[in-house]
């Protein structure tokens, strides 16, 4: 039975953060975590274990409990017996979070104090996050640098839903063009699994020496490629039979998005792919996205819109493409073909 938290009860784990994040990392870091997760496991058989104090450890996974990670069954007069059972992928989640690789670490990088406890200056216009600290588009090579290295932390999911499906997307296709593809992180990934692709990554010429790391350091000299443009500016380059998407149509006003996936499609040979992949709003992904809802209320120049799936799926059909499909995954993917007859 799933149990719906009242307003209140909430704000009270909501003004409690700080410590909520104390116990989820004392957690992980004793090695508790792992054997709720295997559980169902005992009170007394975990105080031995870890060698702490039964009552005190009860109380410790009450905290858990209440934030909705943990579960428990207490037999009357015998609190030694109780049995604990953690929700299934907790532990993966609070490595994700709080592990030395976690994206929530690397956010915090960002210089979203400016914004503390000033929010109402904020909306209000009269606060901002300036372009020294953050510009968007990036606008030296050291914001650039910064800027995409950054993205390439939380390229995980997208990694793993193009992976499995990997057989579906590449097995006849030969030239693929990664818009605004970062340091080519995810381009390299792909070709992994693609022996027959060549992948070029579109992105301003300043990110071209990142994606050069990139095809040394992934061992793909031959087959990874870097094309210096402004998709802002000037046409999509021609001569590709895949072309993809993946997280920067969410950057962008409607109209932006639309222009590009029209761009895109002028680009495409005919019988051409196209693949996008965003964070499609849901309630998971938005409670994920909250510290650039946050961040971003200081910048005027990026969107970052969380859309729903449907958004593309109309929006592609519209343009032209066709046998549009959403592909399930970690996140969605969207494929679209540009029809075999469409004049390139």
């Amino acid at each position: 039975m799933t149990v719906t938290l009242s307003p209140r009860a909430l704000m009270s784990l909501l003004a409690n953060g700080s410590k909520a994040m104390d116990v989820l990392r004392t957690a992980l870091d004793l090695g508790l975590l792992d054997a709720l997760e295997s559980g169902p496991a005992r009170l007394d058989t975990l105080a031995a274990r870890f060698g702490v104090h039964p009552l005190r450890l009860y109380k410790f996974l009450d905290c858990l409990e209440s934030l909705g990670f943990v579960t428990h069954d207490e037999p009357a007069d015998a609190v030694g017996a109780a049995s604990y059972r953690a929700v299934p992928g907790l532990r993966d989640a609070v490595e994700a979070v709080v592990g030395p690789g976690a994206i929530e670490r690397d956010r915090d990088r960002y210089p979203w104090r400016q914004l503390h406890g000033r929010l109402p200056e904020s909306l209000r216009g009269e606060v901002s996050i300036g372009d020294d600290d953050f510009a968007w588009p990036p606008k030296t090579d050291a914001q650039t640098a910064d800027f995409e290295r950054s993205m390439a932390v939380g390229l995980g999911p997208v990694i793993e839903a193009v992976r499995q499906h990997a057989d579906r997307l590449w097995p006849d296709r030969h030239r693929l063009l990664d818009v605004g593809g970062g340091d080519g992180t995810l381009a390299a990934h792909i070709l992994d699994t693609a022996p027959k692709l060549r992948a070029d990554v579109y992105n301003l010429p300043a990110v071209a020496p990142l994606v050069a790391a990139t095809r040394v350091a992934r061992g793909h000299p031959d087959r990874l490629g870097f094309v210096g443009g402004d998709f802002l500016a000037e046409p999509l380059p021609r001569g590709y039979d895949a072309l993809s998407f993946v997280r920067v149509l969410h950057d962008w006003p409607n109209e932006v998005a639309r222009r590009l996936v029209a761009q895109a499609y002028a680009a495409l040979e005919p019988g051409g792919l196209l693949l996008i992949c965003e964070e499609f709003r849901t309630p998971d992904r938005l409670a994920m996205q909250f510290f650039w809802s946050y961040f971003l209320i200081g910048v005027d120049n990026c969107v970052s819109r969380l859309r729903e799936v449907t958004f593309y799926a109309t929006l592609l059909t519209e343009v032209g493409f066709e046998q549009v499909t959403v592909l399930p995954g970690s996140w969605e993917l969207v494929t679209a073909y540009k029809p075999i007859t469409a004049e390139s």
